[in-house]
């Protein structure tokens, strides 16, 4: 989400600017490659580049590309990166994929245009379905690109521009919600072909850190570059204060009583304890074990978390496999961390595997591929 926002923010100031722009997007991928579908790059008429669609091999070449398109038609271009010899965009990449991309001009009177829909995408903390059509039998002619957006509320922006596609297209995008993984489909017809890149988007992590204390900083930092949203809390005003962190964090001051009634909470909220004082570690425990959180992490050994486990306990309150499946105590990877940037590079690393539904282990233990085939072109559809 946070390559979007940065797309979004530079085509305002190129707009503002009287700028022409066009969007850059990996929409299909056999193979390899450094990004993955869904990857973008943003191009204006002075070749000014915000975001990216490869480790940097394809950029240049991607460059001349949307400048061709800025007041064309949208335009599908096919990247091999099999081919060692190809010195049209590098030789000897080494990513053996081949990498389709889309290049879409952004017409800034059209209120649902590729910017506007992802626009709409993050203004809001919910799941989205993003989808984009393309042909990849006929690159030549113009491709109806990113059209639609539907939101898990229901809201729906934009419109599929084959209505004859248009109820099979919402059910695949039904799928897609339900599954919370993207896909691709290839819909069919004796005269017709569009396939369709079915863009499952989640809203960034939310992690919030009990404890302003030194610590807590560089996590602050690292958690804002990965583009998540970031809160502290402590009971400190000397410690919890806005100049401490980096601008984009919402620092509250608050007993643990009355947390949970002041910020924002869903499945993808992240939480950390590390506040160095046992009893308000221990009263945000008891709140948050029996709240609907993906991720509770405490700081400190396994003695202090089997010993608030046993207060809790003590009180009358069951804690059964669940509750205990999504707390981690100690918390983070086991890096060898020491210093507090350390430490905070393993945390960060652990909610990620978390949220990625992975174990942190090295990936040269992994067996198969890096990154999962889910996205693959996996149904064809014959329309009638």
């Amino acid at each position: 989400m946070k390559e979007i926002r940065e797309i979004i923010k530079a085509y305002d100031a190129a707009s503002l600017a009287g700028k022409k722009a066009a969007l850059a997007a990996v929409v299909h991928l056999n193979g390899s490659s450094y990004r993955r579908p869904g990857a973008r790059m943003l191009v204006t008429d002075e070749g000014e580049l915000t975001g990216a669609i490869s480790g940097g091999c394809l950029e240049g070449d991607a460059l001349r590309k949307a400048m061709m398109v800025l007041s064309q038609q949208s335009r599908l271009v096919t990247y091999d990166t099999n081919d060692e010899d190809d010195a049209t965009i590098g030789i000897q990449l080494g990513c053996a994929g081949i990498i389709q991309v889309l290049f879409e001009p952004i017409n800034v009177n059209d209120d649902n245009n590729p910017i506007q829909l992802l626009r709409k995408a993050i203004a809001i903390r919910q799941q989205c379905v993003l989808i984009t059509l393309f042909s990849l039998e006929d690159k030549k002619n113009e491709h109806a690109g990113t059209c639609m957006l539907v939101e898990k509320n229901g809201n729906i922006s934009g419109d599929i521009p084959f209505s004859h596609l248009k109820k099979n297209i919402m059910e695949d995008a039904a799928l897609v919600m339900q599954a919370q993984t993207s896909s691709f489909k290839n819909y069919k017809s004796n005269n017709f072909s569009v396939t369709a890149f079915i863009e499952f988007l989640q809203p960034p992590v939310s992690l919030v850190v009990i404890g302003a204390g030194n610590d807590a900083i560089p996590m602050m930092q690292i958690a804002d570059i990965l583009g998540w949203e970031v809160r502290i809390i402590d009971g400190r005003s000397t410690h919890a204060r806005p100049d401490r962190f980096v601008s984009a964090c919402q620092v509250v001051v608050s007993n643990p009583e009355r947390v949970l009634k002041q910020i924002p909470i869903d499945q993808r909220t992240a939480f950390v304890l590390m506040t160095h004082n046992y009893n308000y570690d221990l009263a945000m425990l008891k709140a948050l074990i029996f709240h609907d959180v993906m991720y509770i992490g405490l700081l400190g050994p396994k003695l202090k978390l089997e010993r608030m486990l046993d207060e809790i306990k003590a009180q009358g309150l069951q804690i059964d496999e669940q509750h205990l499946k999504k707390i981690y105590g100690p918390v983070g990877l086991e890096i060898g961390a020491e210093t507090a940037e350390e430490i905070a590079v393993s945390i960060i690393g652990e909610i990620q595997a978390v949220v990625s539904g992975e174990k942190g282990g090295s990936l040269r233990d992994k067996r198969g591929v890096i990154h999962s085939r889910s996205e693959k072109l996996n149904e064809q559809k014959k329309l009638n």
